[in-house]
């Protein structure tokens, strides 16, 4: 039953969605945790259910909905919220006045809206080869974008303040920063859901942390633990038929507990 699974198509689109999914979630983490914003990424990843709202309401499927809603947030708090003791009180902010407005488009919208409440929990089986492509392009973008800004973003997240003082756009890439967010979590739900997006975000990049402190092996050990337990969890539920997210969270979590508990007992 696994093999014959294992060569079915939606099977491989799974595979390559949640490869590349997770691989700029794991890009992008570590600059989030340096930044302090994961509940910056939970409040953009629930937003995502009123932009997916939205979308079917004006005849757009709901993953289309949730990206651009995701981006649009991401942009509104990039702009309101650029100081480091503003962006808590921001985001609050913002998330219950979108969630309001998601009320509102669910109760206007007349049809099904299982495909936009299937974001809470995410679908990586479910992904068709139109929205493999947009992921692809999304992610391509994203990671093109990093590469450009990628020394002064570091910079300015890891010392604010000697950054503004040697000049670096601090503001600019601020917001700049918060849309590509917006983006990787819209991305990211369509495998963890809206529910257990820092699974991919926030858990693969704290670990990295724990193991060195260099920000390039930061980074390639956050994509490195996100692929795993991505592709790990995917084919684990083709074994077992229990949710991927499941097993990605939960995979995600050992590796953090097993690093953690690794580096306590070096320090003694």
């Amino acid at each position: 039953m696994f093999w014959e699974l294992l060569r079915a198509h939606f099977i491989h689109t799974s595979l390559i969605a949640g490869v590349v999914v997770s691989a700029i979630a794991g890009l992008i983490g570590p600059i989030v945790v340096a930044r302090r914003m994961g509940f910056a990424v939970h409040g953009i990843a629930e937003l995502g259910l009123t932009g997916a709202a939205g979308g079917l309401l004006i005849g757009l499927d709901a993953t289309t909905g949730a990206l651009i809603g995701s981006v649009a947030v991401g942009a509104a708090l990039g702009l309101l919220g650029l100081e480091g003791r503003e962006r808590d009180s921001t985001t609050g902010v913002v998330l219950a006045a979108g969630l309001g407005l998601g009320v509102l488009f669910l109760s206007l919208y007349q049809g099904y809206a299982t495909a936009g409440f299937g974001l809470l929990f995410g679908s990586v089986t479910t992904v068709s080869d139109a929205q493999l492509r947009v992921l692809l392009l999304v992610a391509g973008v994203v990671a093109a974008v990093l590469a450009v800004i990628w020394r002064p973003l570091w910079f300015a997240s890891v010392d604010p303040d000697a950054a503004v003082a040697r000049g670096v756009p601090t503001r600019v890439l601020a917001v700049i920063f918060a849309v590509l967010m917006g983006a990787v979590v819209a991305e990211t739900i369509q495998v963890t859901g809206v529910l257990l997006i820092l699974t991919l975000v926030i858990t693969p990049a704290a670990a990295a942390q724990l193991m060195t402190a260099r920000p390039g092996a930061t980074i390639a050990l956050s994509v490195a633990i996100a692929v795993t337990v991505t592709t790990g969890g995917i084919l684990s539920s083709i074994a077992k038929p229990w949710p991927p997210t499941f097993f990605i969270s939960t995979y995600s979590f050992l590796i953090y507990a097993a690093t953690r508990l690794h580096r306590a007992a070096k320090a003694r």
